[in-house]
């Protein structure tokens, strides 16, 4: 949004934040098994708002003025709108840290949007680029053998994400930018690192056995190569070409590998990459299907709530009320969904920020994809890494679409990181714009500000919540936690139950309906609640 094209010493400073932002993000995960996906996705939540604060911050505090685009108007409205949908939640925890990811993820496309706009995009998308590899790493790492407490058993290899269509899906999310880094690198050793790149990238995606990356990649490949070829007279260098014929070959050499060098995995089938290849696309049976009942389910949810929906992060406390029987997104025994999200993206935000929200994040994607598509028909740049990055921004909307189809990747700390900063780095500018002035140097630092203190403040209070919570079993220390993270189920019936063995029922009383207050559907607080003789 910074109207503005020198770089200053803020804006590297910016620049330094995305780019160790992208390592962390990849690396944070902590050991506490007891939490499930939990112990990677807060710690990668930390680091996505303390990111998304800060180089906003920093990009913001020394702007006299603004221009604001249609895609930044957009935005800003996607985020109103959550926002009051968040205040209609039943679950006002969950909101507030779906939102949160949300209002980081836009923050992050600013900043990422005012590096461009200051000469400073090429550094970025370096670093976007090795975050991308280095993800697809850990996941070969548990491939073939690494064993640490900081990887899951359950949906391996996901390396530090902690399942493995997380891996997958950034790693079809960040193909575009690697091509594109290898492709357009000064010097022969970022080629040979593009190389190396894809070879890791092609591995992790074949062994994921993930149809939703498998598809995304597909998906991607058609437009980028259509475009591609009608700008080929633009961006083929003989050098660019050889470049492309080389990262196509070691791509392929890296997936053939997967095949057929032995590792670590225990799939359950004799042959799992042919059996997830022949499943593509099925919807009669299996998880296809499963996705086909949820989705019916949760667009009557959306038809109960049309306009803002159920709130951020609220599916899974409402979704209960709408399940049909045997419906396998539910946990049969507790009356909890089996995943905290639906199977999809956009599903997901339907039901949970209504039609308004769902229309303005739509649109706002639609009008990134309409820059790139715009830049490209121009015709007028002969400069073949510009005419790359649209293409490579083209592929990552579509990759984002398609996996955001099939699971949740916005939702998510991660990958919601690397598509909002891939965004930012890659769009061209918007046509047009509205200059603001009034009130930018007032006004902007301190809404960052007062954004960052709360998604930090909430993501900090969780992590000190599960390191006390794992810390010890004693009664006070799961008061403690509950004190530090207010929100968490988890805790909420563990305390309860502690309560319980100890015969005090007056205080498990206490924590069993607060356990049911943010998920009135589930049975284990019901079931306390009675073995007090409460209703």
């Amino acid at each position: 949004m910074a109207a503005q094209s020198a770089p200053t010493v803020r804006d590297r400073l910016a620049l330094h934040v995305l780019q160790f932002g992208t390592i962390a993000i990849v690396l944070a995960s902590l050991p506490y098994k007891a939490f499930d996906l939990d112990r990677y996705f807060v710690p990668k939540e930390l680091v996505l708002h303390v990111c998304a604060a800060v180089a906003a911050l920093l990009c913001i505090s020394h702007r006299k003025r603004v221009s604001v685009t249609v895609v930044d108007a957009l935005l800003a409205a996607f985020l109103l709108s959550s926002l009051v949908s968040t205040v209609l939640a039943t679950n006002g925890w969950a909101a507030e840290r779906a939102l949160a990811i949300s209002m980081s993820g836009v923050l992050l496309f600013w900043a990422a949007s005012s590096l461009r706009k200051a000469g400073l995009v090429r550094p970025l998308l370096v670093a976007l680029a090795f975050g991308v590899v280095l993800a697809a790493a850990t996941s070969l790492a548990q491939a073939y053998g690494v064993q640490t407490e900081y990887f899951s058993l359950n949906r391996a290899p996901g390396g530090t994400f902690g399942n493995r269509n997380f891996i997958a899906h950034l790693a079809a999310i960040g193909t575009p930018v690697v091509v594109l880094v290898a492709l357009t690198a000064r010097r022969g050793f970022g080629s040979l690192f593009g190389g190396i790149g894809m070879a890791v990238i092609g591995a992790a995606l074949v062994m994921s056995r993930s149809r939703g990356a498998w598809l995304a990649v597909v998906a991607l490949a058609i437009p980028v190569g259509l475009l591609a070829f009608a700008t080929r007279r633009r961006w083929a260098e003989p050098r660019t070409k050889r470049r492309a014929v080389v990262l196509a070959l070691t791509t392929a050499a890296g997936a053939l590998a997967a095949v057929v060098l032995p590792n670590r995995l225990e799939w359950k089938s004799d042959s799992p990459y042919l059996d997830s290849a022949a499943g593509l696309v099925n919807y009669k049976e299996g998880s296809g299907k499963g996705r086909l009942v949820q989705y019916g389910n949760s667009l009557r949810m959306t038809a109960a709530h049309p306009l803002f929906g159920v709130g951020p992060g609220n599916w899974p406390v409402v979704y209960p009320k709408f399940a049909s029987r045997n419906d396998p997104s539910m946990s049969q025994d507790d009356g909890l969904t089996s995943n905290p999200w639906p199977s999809s993206d956009w599903v997901a935000y339907l039901s949970e920020r209504g039609g308004i929200g769902f229309g303005l994040v739509l649109l706002a994607m639609l009008g990134l994809l309409g820059r790139a598509v715009r830049d490209l028909r121009s015709g007028t740049s002969r400069d073949p890494e510009r005419v790359l990055t649209a293409i490579a921004l083209v592929g990552t909307l579509v990759a984002t679409a398609v996996v955001g189809a099939f699971d949740a990747v916005l939702l998510v700390g991660a990958p919601a990181y690397f598509v909002w900063v891939l965004a930012g780095a890659l769009a061209p500018p918007g046509a047009g714009g509205i200059e603001l002035e009034a009130g930018v140097h007032q006004l902007g630092p301190a809404l960052v500000l007062g954004v960052g203190v709360i998604t930090v403040g909430r993501s900090a209070a969780q992590l000190a919540a599960m390191a006390t919570y794992s810390a010890s079993t004693r009664t006070a220390a799961l008061e403690q936690a509950v004190k530090l993270d207010p929100g968490s189920y988890r805790i909420r019936v563990r305390l309860a139950q502690a309560y319980l063995a100890r015969g005090d029922c007056a205080h498990a009383r206490v924590q069993a309906h607060a356990a049911h207050d943010l998920f009135p559907s589930a049975g284990e607080p019901k079931r306390d609640i009675a073995a007090c003789g409460g209703k």
